[in-house]
């Protein structure tokens, strides 16, 4: 499984914003939004896996002259101050509502990090 960042600057949010948000929950096979304009998807390793391009050309499309667009493979750890990160599936019929909530690992926490006032580190797992 590849897991994408998506970002996106728009100059004209309430216009295009909802559009990008359903495209991007299309792409998928479970995404996370930690941030108002920042997502991560998840996409599946098969032989119809989507691509860098594949993601820039369907989002691209909904996109003024103006709006700007970064998506990025990542690998490796991610660090999140005020925020948190909670996986999320496409609904399919008959799930209940919980379904859709995919389970996310955080790093497991040392004994003296109560005193410490550095964010946690969260791993997002490739």
């Amino acid at each position: 499984m590849r897991t994408y960042l998506v970002s996106y600057d728009l100059a004209k949010p309430s216009l295009n914003q909802p559009y990008l948000a359903e495209a991007i929950m299309s792409l998928g096979t479970a995404w996370a939004r930690p941030l108002a304009n920042v997502w991560y998807l998840k996409a599946e390793e098969t032989s119809c896996e989507i691509t860098l391009a594949e993601i820039e050309a369907r989002l691209s499309r909904l996109l003024d002259d103006e709006d700007g667009l970064l998506v990025q493979e990542t690998r490796g750890d991610a660090l999140m101050l005020n925020t948190g990160l909670r996986w999320f599936r496409q609904r399919r019929r008959g799930m209940a509502d919980t379904d859709n909530v995919v389970s996310f690992p955080v790093a497991p926490a040392a004994a003296n990090d109560a005193q410490d006032l550095a964010p946690p580190e969260i791993r997002i797992a490739s």
